[in-house]
């Protein structure tokens, strides 16, 4: 096969359109060309292989032993290259490829984690979506790096350069008690009458997340809250407020966590929302990634909108 340079698809789909038809001018009316020039193509096409591919003894077309072997290669081939195209259009239209999700525990609590990833897995099942759970600060680092294509966080937090967010859901907050607190059977708590308790809350800096939120919420009742900052998760959080360690400020969907000793009291009069946000990259070079940033953007007008 010295010409194996000149050798090309068409060749192999004029082959196999004479093949199956049997015929050189059925086949060349197939292929929409005309018969003399399919039957130079099928010549070269013998030349390159170095074998006789056709019976031209005979008034019908027939394939010889290696015609025979070639038309199935030849379809093998062409399958390939199809599927091999049909992939491709597939990743440039988002339908495939990989995205990593890094998200905080307590996103999962509200159920829109859930409801996001399974929502796009039905429409965009040939998408990889690798979830990571990962400390807020840390994953908008790594989507600033790279490293990570998307993030479930709970601001505040600073946003670096090149990142936004969409707001996914706004909760109410409410507040952990142990089960003997004074005020566990109350309907609602002010949270003036807790001033002089311990408020528990994740290992974060003043500024971000959970923390900020408890001060902003304290502030509001006017006063500064003593600050406990030990709790690892929400997990932890609940634990030490069930053995009287102190209380907690938390958002509504958190109930969920039950453990022993532990009672959820809505809070009246406080203004702050918990918040749910979506952060990534401004400019995505991924298609799939944008695809699912575009899904989440609009599954938040509607998760907005739920009271």
């Amino acid at each position: 096969m010295s010409q194996a340079a000149n050798f090309e698809l068409r060749h192999l789909r004029y082959f196999v359109a004479l093949a199956e038809e049997q015929n050189f001018e059925r086949a060349a009316a197939r292929l929409g060309i005309a018969q003399p020039g399919l039957s130079q193509q099928m010549l070269k096409l013998e030349a390159i292989t170095g074998a006789s591919l056709l019976d031209r003894s005979r008034r019908s077309v027939r394939l010889t032993l290696a015609g025979q072997i070639f038309l199935e290669e030849a379809y093998k081939i062409l399958t390939q290259c199809e599927a091999a195209s049909a992939a491709v259009t597939r990743a440039a239209r988002g339908e495939s490829g990989r995205i990593s999700v890094g998200y905080v525990a307590s996103a999962a609590y509200t159920g829109v984690l859930i409801e996001t990833l399974a929502r796009f897995r039905e429409s965009h099942p040939g998408v990889e979506l690798n979830l990571i759970e990962i400390e807020m600060r840390l994953q908008l680092q790594k989507i600033a790096e790279g490293t990570l294509d998307f993030g479930f966080i709970r601001p505040p937090a600073a946003i670096p350069n090149g990142i936004v967010t969409t707001l996914m859901l706004q909760e109410r907050f409410v507040v952990a008690l142990p089960h003997s607190h004074r005020l566990a059977d109350l309907p609602t708590v002010d949270l003036a009458l807790l001033r002089d308790e311990v408020f528990i809350t994740p290992r974060q800096p003043a500024d971000v997340g959970f923390h900020r939120n408890t001060l902003v919420a304290c502030q509001e009742a006017g006063f500064k809250p003593n600050i406990d900052s030990r709790g690892r998760d929400f997990t932890t959080i609940a634990s030490m407020v069930a053995v009287g360690l102190g209380v907690a400020l938390v958002p509504q969907s958190l109930e969920c966590v039950r453990l022993p000793n532990i009672v959820y009291v809505p809070v009246s009069g406080c203004s702050i929302r918990s918040e749910l946000a979506a952060a990534y990259r401004k400019v995505e070079p991924s298609p799939a990634t944008r695809t699912f940033i575009a899904h989440c953007r609009r599954l938040s007008t509607v998760l907005c909108e739920k009271p």
